[in-house]
């Protein structure tokens, strides 16, 4: 209103257009619509207005198009899968599609995530650190804060990649997992903005939460909840991503899409047909110690980590695999044997995806990027897994108790009928060869996940390993280069902020060059490190969720003040799983970089820090009720 008596002033008490008289409010509100309809990229209107059709030139605004030839392009994320899982970067288990994608394209083995799911897909839909986007933890009320990096709310100005390739003539499909809705907008009620529909995309289809029954999801199309089938999650996210597909080719064979594919998989409940976990029986019966070391040969042979590479110790909350009596190791081994099976079934459906492309004459010219996890192996399964969580809680019975329930409920595991996420050793074995978990954003084996970056058309190295240092906000800045696309100045009428990212484009063809991505800040519920030129310092927090849940000491464990937390040093370029730290030796390099994590946690809303301690006690999110 301000604005509108400042420029009210210096109008005249009103003028006449033809017979009309036009007072100068209206004058003003006319003058802030001009204005933002320019904000919105609006052309200004480019005919003439008289007072009959006779003296009037009609004019329509250029469509919006995408550049002449443009590439399709799918960007592929699973969820919780480790580093080295997948047979592509030397893992045991099986996954051809994946195979197939990067022996003819480039596998990225140097390449970051944020820690945990949803600050990590907010980073890669954005190309923007998670708490710039305000999305410190989770947009679900018991994960979020009301302060600018927690609240779970990505803002405007922050635009999505379906938003910016949407205003340059895609469509945009999404389907599987979202995971950035807030809790209380996720009803049919909405509002609806800050769903997958209010973030950009044409259509979406699957789930807004962070985890869902893979039989019985909570099931969302476009914007209202919807009732599945009976089928499989993934499935069903397929079969809707082809029909987005071939309906779009059909009307408008020549308009590029835009596919953001994102199966629960393999997050927890980890729910696989029969069929495809009985594909590994026995394969995993000699243990996670023996599987951690075909695995490190294996990466060692394909050249996805450094020959004088060599295992952390297994970690002093796993036993050793021999020290277990009979019963467990059945046990632990149908753990793996499901999520084996469960990610095979995934490779299955993404070639499903694929080979669709293919036999449509669509691949060739789909650019692919294939992101193996949001973060490293989930460390949620408790030490001796869970199967009926409900039935059989951590917290509330002894831990003869409950691994004696779960001996007996074997055969619910990978069921419709069960939740189940495998034990602490299988998620130490599936990061082979990092240790610790998603959530220890401190860690390697939290934040580096395997990339695939696959384009018949364009990817000539194909095959060939890069080793730059790369991070989930490098995404789509890497995809609007090599689209040729620039980011818009305004979406919707909002001005655009900055993209943080750095653009992988130059490595393609380029093996040799040097890193572009030479600082990033990391921070997941109190573990925290800050990267700088091949150094680490990094600190883990404690209680992290493992003692918060542990049988005996979960109950009561105390808060810990982050002042009393143990900063380590590592150099990367020697230490690329950081095995040797060097804080006594170089203190003064500890120190500066301490200092640089303290200059990106102010710059990018870090603060006030916020642990799992705040968040099992329910510190935060005022609004929150049991």
């Amino acid at each position: 209103m301000i604005i509108l008596k400042k420029l009210t002033q210096k109008l005249p008490a009103y003028f006449y257009a033809g017979n009309r008289k036009i007072w100068p409010l209206a004058m003003a509100i006319s003058l802030i619509g001009l204005q933002n309809a320019r904000a919105q990229n609006s052309q200004p209107f480019g005919g003439v207005v008289g007072k009959t059709l006779n003296d009037s030139k009609e004019w329509w605004p250029e469509p919006h198009k995408a550049p002449a030839g443009a590439p399709n392009v799918v960007w592929i994320i699973l969820d919780d899968v480790g580093f080295g899982a997948t047979s592509t970067f030397g893992g045991i288990i099986k996954t051809p599609n994946f195979d197939t994608l990067a022996n003819n394209g480039l596998r990225y083995t140097n390449f970051h995530t944020a820690g945990i799911c949803a600050p990590t897909r907010s980073a890669l839909l954005t190309g923007r650190n998670h708490h710039y986007v305000h999305e410190g933890g989770f947009s679900h009320v018991a994960l979020s804060a009301g302060f600018p990096g927690y609240d779970g709310r990505i803002p405007s100005d922050k635009g999505t990649i379906a938003e910016i390739l949407r205003e340059n003539g895609y469509n945009t499909f999404a389907v599987g997992k979202y995971g950035l809705t807030p809790d209380e907008d996720a009803t049919d009620a909405g509002p609806f903005d800050r769903w997958p529909t209010g973030k950009g995309f044409d259509h979406f289809f699957g789930f807004l939460g962070s985890a869902t029954d893979q039989y019985k999801p909570d099931l969302v199309e476009d914007n209202a909840h919807v009732t599945p089938d009976g089928r499989h999650l993934t499935e069903q996210i397929t079969d809707k991503a082809i029909s987005y597909i071939t309906r779009q080719h059909k009307v408008a064979p020549d308009k590029p899409f835009f596919l953001y594919y994102a199966p629960g998989a393999t997050h927890s409940p980890h729910q696989v047909a029969k069929e495809w976990s009985d594909l590994y029986k026995g394969q995993f019966d000699s243990g996670w110690d023996d599987f951690r070391e075909k695995v490190i040969a294996r990466q060692k042979k394909l050249g996805i980590i450094p020959a004088y590479a060599k295992l952390p110790e297994r970690n002093t909350r796993i036993p050793a695999w021999n020290s277990l009596p009979p019963a467990e190791k059945k046990l632990y081994a149908r753990f793996m044997e499901v999520y084996a099976g469960y990610l095979t079934y995934t490779d299955h459906e993404v070639g499903r995806l694929v080979n669709y492309l293919k036999q449509s004459g669509q691949l060739d010219n789909t650019l692919v990027f294939v992101i193996i996890g949001d973060n490293g192996a989930s460390k949620e399964g408790t030490v001796h897994g869970v199967i009926n969580p409900k039935k059989n809680s951590a917290k509330l019975v002894a831990e003869d108790t409950y691994l004696k329930t779960n001996i007996q409920d074997i055969d619910d595991i990978g069921t419709s009928q069960a939740a189940t996420n495998y034990p602490l050793g299988w998620a130490q074995a599936a990061n082979t060869p990092f240790k610790y978990w998603k959530q220890d954003a401190n860690s390697e084996g939290g934040t580096r996940n395997p990339l695939i970056v696959y384009y018949p058309k364009g990817i000539k190295d194909k095959g060939a390993i890069r080793t730059q240092y790369g991070h989930v906000i490098d995404v789509l800045p890497t995809t609007l280069e090599y689209l040729e696309i620039k980011l818009p100045e305004y979406i919707r009428g909002i001005k655009q902020d900055t993209l943080q990212g750095t653009s992988l484009v130059y490595s393609f063809d380029h093996p040799e060059a040097a890193a572009r991505h030479k600082l990033q800040h990391y921070y997941i519920f109190g573990s925290r490190s800050i990267y700088k030129d091949g150094w680490k310092a990094e600190a883990a927090h404690h209680p992290d969720n493992v003692e918060v849940g542990d049988f005996t000491a979960g109950k009561n464990i105390p808060d810990k003040s982050f002042d009393d937390d143990v900063w380590e040093l590592y150099n990367l370029n020697d230490d690329f799983n950081e095995r040797v730290d060097l804080a006594k030796k170089y203190p003064e390099k500890l120190k500066e970089l301490k200092a640089v994590f303290e200059e990106q946690a102010r710059r990018n809303n870090l603060y006030p820090f916020i642990d799992w301690y705040d968040v099992y006690q329910k510190r935060i999110h005022q609004n929150y009720k049991n």
